[in-house]
């Protein structure tokens, strides 16, 4: 997860640095990601958002893991969300124990089902 995610840099910004080490031109990805030029360069400003398969598909064309690429496509959702919240340290301490709630009571919800 080290080479992918860095807890400073947004997936756009990743995308454009992985774009640019492999001297892809925007159009290569476009048409990877069967999307516009447009629409990448917006992705790396941070202006549109990937859906999941763009995201499987930046995935395999970067060769990085899908759930690291994951991991900074939520994280800038949840970062971009928060960072003018005045509460956000309270907001990520409280969702952290509703995320484990939520996976307990999935877990034991999954347990009694045969």
């Amino acid at each position: 997860m080290d080479k992918t995610v860095n807890s400073r840099r947004t997936l756009g910004e990743w995308m454009r640095q992985c774009r640019e080490a492999r001297q892809l031109p925007l159009r290569k990805v476009a048409a990877h990601l069967d999307v516009d030029t447009s629409i990448v360069a917006k992705m790396e400003k941070g202006q549109r958002h990937p859906n999941r398969i763009h995201l499987q598909r930046l995935a395999e064309l970067f060769d990085e893991p899908f759930d690291d690429v994951l991991v900074l496509y939520l994280s800038d959702r949840v970062a971009y969300e928060l960072a003018s919240e005045r509460c956000s340290d309270d907001v990520l301490r409280v969702a952290e124990e509703k995320i484990k709630y939520l996976r307990s009571k999935n877990v034991k919800q999954g347990e009694l089902e045969f």
